[in-house]
C-alpha cells in the first residue's frame, strides 16, 4: 500500500509538457490531476528508470513522481486518512504556519476539501519554536530521506476556514463555496496552482462530505448519484424541460465541462464554472470568444459550442445533489 502523497502534480512518466496547437500552452495533456497532502495511495507500477510511480487513489490512477510520494505500512497510511478528530479545510486555499524548524511542513498549501488530523500537544508545549494556542496543531505526512513516512507536526491557524466535520450540504453552503473559487486562474489538472472544471465542482462539494469521481466523464454517469440524462435524440422541449428544472447546486455537463447551477436571474439560469474558454453568439451570426480563463459566473442560455449549437444542445446529464 502507498503512502500519503503529496504531490501537486500527476501526470504521465516525464515533466515535458505537451499541447494541442503551438502557442496554445494552458492545457498540458500530459497533466491529468493533482494530489493533495494526505491522501492514500496504492503502489501498483514503478517506471524502468524508477522515477515514477503509478499509483492508485481513491478517485483516479495515474502516474507520479517518486519523490513526491512517502512510503509506509497500509495500517500506518489508512489510519492517517481516517484519524480524528480532524480539521476540514473550507477556505479555496490556506497554508500552514511558517517554521524554519521542519521545513517540509512550512508554509505547505492546503486545498478546500483536505482533511487533516490533529496533532495532541500537552498545554503549553511548543509548536516548532512557538505557541499554539491561536492554531490548530495539525499531522502531515512527510517524506523521509529513504522514501519512508513519517509524520510532522504543523500549525494551521484558526483564523483560517476550517472546520471539525464537512459543512451541511445547502444551497447557501453551495453558492458560499462555490464563490470563494471566483476569479481563479483555470488550471488544467490543477495546473497552475488552480483547477479544472471537475477539479473546482468536486471541491466544493467535497467540503460538504460529497465526494465526487475526478473527471466529468465519471462524474456525469455515477451511479451514485441522481441525473436527467439527455442523449443525441433528446428534443428541444426535452432539453427546454430539464433546464427549466434546474435548482441551485446542480451540476450540468456538456462534453469535456461541467457548470454548477447558481440559481436564476429575471427567470434565465446562471453558472459558475472553472473554464478556459467559452463563446457567444455576435448577433450577426458570428461567435465572440470570451477566454474567461476563470472561475466565472456566466447566463447558461447564451453559450455556445460553435454557431450551430449551443451549451444547451450539447447537454449530455444533469446531476442532482440535493441538500
Amino acid at each position: 500500500m502507498g503512502s500519503p502523497c503529496i504531490a501537486r502534480r500527476c501526470a504521465a512518466s516525464t515533466l515535458e509538457r505537451v499541447f494541442d496547437e503551438r502557442g496554445d500552452t494552458d492545457i498540458d495533456r500530459f497533466q491529468e490531476s493533482a494530489l493533495f497532502p494526505g491522501t492514500p495511495v496504492a503502489i501498483v507500477h514503478a517506471s524502468r528508470d524508477g522515477e515514477w510511480l503509478f499509483v492508485v487513489s481513491p478517485r483516479y490512477a495515474a502516474w507520479v513522481r517518486k519523490d513526491a510520494v512517502a512510503e509506509g505500512t497500509r495500517d500506518a497510511v489508512l489510519d492517517y486518512a481516517a484519524a480524528e478528530p480532524y480539521r476540514l479545510v473550507t477556505a479555496a486555499k490556506v497554508r500552514t504556519v511558517y517554521t524554519p524548524e521542519e521545513p517540509r511542513v512550512s508554509e505547505l498549501q492546503l486545498d478546500m476539501g483536505v482533511r487533516v488530523p490533529l496533532a495532541q500537544v500537552a498545554g503549553g508545549t511548543p509548536v516548532n519554536g512557538q505557541q499554539a494556542y491561536s492554531s490548530w496543531p495539525i499531522r502531515l505526512p512527510v517524506r523521509n530521506a529513504d522514501g519512508s513516512l513519517s509524520l510532522a507536526t504543523a500549525l494551521l491557524q484558526k483564523n483560517t476556514d476550517t472546520v471539525a466535520a464537512p459543512l451541511p450540504l445547502t444551497r447557501a453552503n453551495i453558492i458560499r463555496q462555490a464563490f470563494k473559487f471566483l476569479g481563479e486562474r483555470y488550471g488544467w489538472g490543477h495546473g497552475y496552482n488552480g483547477r479544472d472544471c471537475s477539479g473546482f465542482v468536486s471541491e466544493v462539494y467535497q467540503s460538504m462530505g460529497v465526494l465526487l469521481p475526478r473527471n466529468t466523464s465519471d462524474q456525469s454517469v455515477s451511479p451514485a448519484l441522481r441525473r436527467t440524462a439527455l442523449g443525441k435524440d433528446a428534443t428541444d422541449a426535452q432539453r427546454r424541460a430539464a433546464v427549466d428544472a434546474l435548482e441551485v447546486g446542480d451540476l450540468i455537463y456538456i462534453p469535456g465541462h461541467v457548470m454548477m447551477v447558481l440559481g436564476r436571474v429575471d427567470g434565465h439560469p446562471y453558472v459558475i464554472h472553472d473554464t478556459n474558454g467559452g463563446s457567444l453568439a455576435d448577433g450577426q451570426g458570428g461567435m465572440r470568444s470570451l477566454h474567461l480563463n476563470a472561475v466565472s459566473v456566466t447566463p447558461l442560455e447564451p453559450l455556445r459550442f460553435n454557431a450551430d449549437a449551443s451549451y444547451i444542445d450539447r447537454i449530455t446529464n444533469i446531476v442532482h445533489i440535493r441538500p
